[in-house]
């Protein structure tokens, strides 16, 4: 094979990225939102535009194997991880929608949606028994869904888009349900880092019912007061869950203790960030300002979370560069 034709060893890298590498763009789109929710805006820029370049390459990679490799795109697309690219879209859009960008995050709100129904159909189908934390994944794109589209609203007064995120939104939660019986719980001490996504489901969905109540907080009339009672005790109860599952999973790393590099850690990274940021929301929409000094000490913990896994994913890049390279050099020309 000539050097022409034979693909560089950047590129060999790269189409070997799981599907589950989504899920450091949800972390670092999420880690943006919670820096820009504690008043740290130039770390949180930072960190959207990293997110934005990761997602930008990962939809190149997504668009290239659908229309080079589709056998290989279908086998990916069935595998609970090709959710984060309905997830970390919905993320990204979020972070837009705050920035006042509200047409782009409107466009990738499109994007997330269209993708959706046939990302989780695909997924679903290969649901068993005894799966990984991934498996909530069915729940955070959903529930990303949710959070995107009110975030929307309340940014763009449109009480339609508030009434359509309530259908994500309760769906995620039957979705949640549905993969608790499915989690395999022996993952909480054995899991190399998408068990944390147990709770990192119940943080989105959470964040969700806080910008449903933000929404309405913004004077448009949405539902009645039992409506809103509901959803209130229900964000709460969430983000309590959410806590208590953080609680247990951290106890766990304690215990056992996982410290190699994992591309899953980015699912870790992910619900530490997602628990801050919906810490700091449902205490601005249900008015406990009590809340906001956990939130912004979860903040912290996300963002050295994220520069740990970051800092392992490069030292496993450059290994696997040098191997890639060291395969390249010795083919046959």
């Amino acid at each position: 094979m000539s050097s022409a034709t034979h693909p560089s060893a950047l590129r060999t890298w790269w189409a070997q990225r799981p599907p589950a590498a989504g899920a450091a763009v949800m972390a670092t789109g999420i880690v943006s939102v919670a820096l820009h929710l504690t008043g740290h805006e130039v770390l949180s820029r930072i960190a959207l535009a990293l997110a934005c370049v990761a997602w930008l390459t990962l939809a190149a990679n997504f668009v290239h194997l659908l229309l080079a490799d589709r056998t290989q795109w279908t086998e990916r697309a069935g595998t609970p991880g090709a959710l984060t690219a309905v997830a970390a879209t919905t993320v990204v859009g979020t972070r837009f929608s705050l920035l006042g960008w509200s047409l782009l995050a409107a466009v990738l709100l499109g994007l997330a949606a269209l993708l959706w129904p046939w990302l989780l159909f695909l997924v679903v189908r290969h649901w068993g028994r005894r799966m990984p934390g991934a498996v909530f994944l069915g729940c955070v794109a959903t529930e990303g869904l949710a959070v995107l589209a009110a975030t929307l609203s309340a940014a763009t007064s449109t009480p339609w888009l508030a009434h359509a995120a309530l259908l994500p939104f309760w769906l995620g939660i039957v979705l949640y349900l549905i993969a608790l019986f499915r989690f395999d719980l022996r993952q909480v001490a054995r899991g190399s880092g998408d068990h944390w996504v147990a709770g990192g489901a119940l943080a989105i969905s959470a964040l969700a019912g806080a910008k449903l109540l933000a929404a309405a907080g913004t004077g448009m009339y949405l539902w009645n007061g039992d409506d809103q009672a509901v959803l209130h005790d229900l964000t709460v109860f969430l983000l309590a869950l959410d806590l208590a599952w953080y609680a247990v999973l951290l106890a766990a790393e304690i215990a056992w203790p996982r410290p190699r590099y994992d591309v899953r850690r980015w699912s870790t990274v992910f619900p530490l960030g997602m628990t801050a940021a919906a810490t700091l929301s449902v205490a601005a929409a249900v008015d406990v300002p009590w809340l906001d000094a956990p939130g912004r000490a979860l903040t912290w913990i996300a963002v050295a979370g994220w520069l740990a896994v970051a800092a392992g994913a490069a030292v496993r890049a450059r290994t696997e560069l040098r191997s890639a390279g060291a395969v390249r050099s010795t083919a046959p020309r």
